[in-house]
C-alpha cells in the first residue's frame, strides 16, 4: 500500500510541476538528493559495520551470553509461556541487547529469528500453521517498537551527516523517551497478557 502511496505523490508532484515550469527545479532536487542518499549510506555503512563489529566480537568473547542470562529473569517475566531453554529466548534477548545499544541493523536477524522461533513453538502447541500472530509475538514486536536505547546510534549519524553542532546531544532526550515507552510497553503487554489469560 506504501509504494502506491508514495508513486501517486511523486507522480503527482512531476506532473504539477510540468504544468508550473518547475521541471528544472525537480530535476535539480532528485538529482541533489540521490547524491545525498548515497552520501548517507556510505556513512551508515561505515557505522554499521562499526557497531556490527563490536556485536561480533561481544559474541564471540561471551559478552553477549552473559547479558542474555541476566536479561532471563526479564524474559521469563515478560514471557512467561516460553520454555527456559527454547531457542526464541536467546534471539529475544540478542535482540533486546541490541536495541538497547542503538543498533538497528544489528537486532533485526535476531529478531526475524526470534519470530519464526516463536511462530514454530506456536505451531508445536497447537498443532496447525500459525496464521495469527500469538501473545508472545505481538509482546516481542510491541517491545521491540518501544526499545529502550541508551545510545541512539542511527541519531547521532543522521544528526552529524546534516550539520548537526553536537550529533550526541540527542543521547539523553532518547534515553528518557525510549524508557517511557518501554515502561508504558511492559504495562500494556501485561494488561493484556491477563486479559487473554482470564
Amino acid at each position: 500500500m506504501l509504494n502506491f502511496i508514495w508513486a501517486f505523490m511523486l507522480i503527482v508532484g512531476i506532473i504539477f510541476g510540468a504544468f508550473t515550469g518547475q521541471m528544472k527545479a525537480i530535476t535539480d532536487g532528485a538529482l541533489n538528493s540521490a547524491g545525498e542518499a548515497v552520501t548517507l549510506c556510505i556513512t551508515m555503512l561505515g557505522v554499521m559495520a562499526l557497531w556490527s563489529g563490536l556485536m561480533e566480537i561481544a559474541r564471540v568473547s561471551g559478552l553477549i551470553a552473559r547479558l542474555t542470562s541476566g536479561l532471563s529473569p526479564f524474559i521469563s517475566f515478560m514471557f512467561p509461556r516460553i520454555p527456559r531453554e527454547h531457542k526464541a529466548r536467546d534471539y529475544i534477548s540478542t535482540n533486546i541487547i541490541a536495541n538497547i545499544l542503538g543498533l538497528g541493523w544489528a537486532c533485526t536477524p535476531a529478531g526475524l529469528k526470534a519470530m519464526e522461533e516463536l511462530s514454530q513453538l506456536e505451531k508445536e502447541r497447537t498443532g496447525r500453521h500459525q496464521t495469527v500472530a500469538s501473545n508472545e509475538m505481538c509482546t516481542f514486536l510491541i517491545l521491540n517498537i518501544s526499545s529502550l536505547q541508551l545510545i541512539p546510534v542511527n541519531m547521532i549519524v543522521y544528526r552529524t551527516q546534516y550539520g548537526s553542532a553536537d550529533g550526541t546531544a540527542i543521547i539523553m532526550p532518547a534515553i528518557i523517551v525510549t524508557l517511557f515507552s518501554t515502561i508504558i510497553a511492559i504495562i500494556y503487554c501485561k494488561l493484556k497478557d491477563r486479559r487473554i489469560s482470564c
